[in-house]
């Protein structure tokens, strides 16, 4: 090798080297985690009307520290159910998180001043979805009513992804919003639910994959010696086949009890469960997809 040869070979190396190094890599984003302070935290109440009351808390310093030892790099802190619609305890989570966390918020469009407060939240805070449950039969939204169209706007408004979580039978009070808002952005939690769902309501979920703005959420998987379990990959590769990987977001795996190692195993229960994928397409569903939609990037 000549000296002409030897220098065009080592520039050709070390461009090839430049521009694998400029490739970021995929992120891993868990799209589903509560933080709780806990019974005992009295700066952090539980809201009067919260549907449980979490004894032990879930600091967003244990999260992260679980994060880091299962290879997480980003969290969606879903705000829960106990604190209602007040946001002081997110706003903690979201200022310790420095970045590597993003929140939802939960207001109610029946009760006076609570939808209200949406969008200086949405300014002020590193927010992504605002949270509608229709799951429990005595705490239903407003469907077909104005207050609850107007919540979906003031959401979309704010630049927020409208973010369900419900049982399949109330998936059609939800249908005539997404049909409207086609620019809004919408999350289905946990499934769809599909294990709780009659098989009709179960489909018009499945349906939904015919609206390019709906994303589904595998997460809220049943316990592995549950009986639902072994239906598990049936309804993964539904869902699947039905919103394609680029509209499949993971989430789970931690809780008070988690440990570095069970957070890491939950998420690698999910991509086993997504092996008929290809590599490329598992890292979509694994983060690649919730980076771009909730605005997370590898530095």
């Amino acid at each position: 090798m000549n000296r002409r040869t030897f220098l065009y070979s080592a520039a050709s190396a070390t461009a090839v080297l430049t521009s694998h190094a400029a490739v970021p890599r995929t992120p891993v984003v868990d799209t589903h985690t509560h933080c709780f302070a806990g019974k005992a935290e009295a700066r952090f109440p539980y809201h009067p009307r919260g549907t449980y009351q979490p004894e032990q808390p879930t600091s967003p310093e244990f999260l992260l520290k679980l994060m880091d030892g299962a290879g997480v790099d980003f969290a969606i802190v879903v705000h829960p159910e106990p604190y209602q619609d007040d946001h002081r305890y997110l706003e903690h989570c979201l200022a310790v998180g420095k970045g590597r966390l993003k929140g939802t918020l939960l207001v109610f469009c029946d009760r006076p001043g609570s939808m209200e407060k949406l969008p200086e939240l949405a300014k002020r805070l590193p927010v992504v979805t605002a949270r509608i449950h229709a799951f429990q039969a005595d705490r239903l939204p407003p469907f077909g009513k104005p207050e609850l169209r107007q919540l979906w706007k003031l959401a979309s408004d704010s630049g927020l992804a409208v973010q369900l979580h419900f049982e399949p039978r109330y998936a059609a009070g939800f249908e005539p919003l997404i049909r409207e808002f086609k620019q809004a952005r919408v999350i289905v939690d946990h499934l769809g639910r599909l294990f709780q769902g009659a098989a009709e309501d179960n489909d018009r979920v499945l349906r939904w994959a015919d609206f390019p703005n709906v994303v589904m959420k595998l997460s809220s998987f049943p316990a592995r010696d549950a009986k639902e379990a072994a239906d598990l990959p049936r309804v993964v590769r539904r869902l699947a086949d039905a919103f394609g990987a680029d509209r499949l977001i993971y989430g789970g795996g931690f809780d008070e009890k988690a440990t570095s190692a069970t957070y890491r195993a939950e998420r690698e229960r999910t991509a086993a469960l997504l092996d008929f994928l290809t590599p490329e397409a598992r890292a979509k569903v694994m983060g690649a997809n919730a980076a771009k939609l909730f605005g997370f990037k590898i530095g």
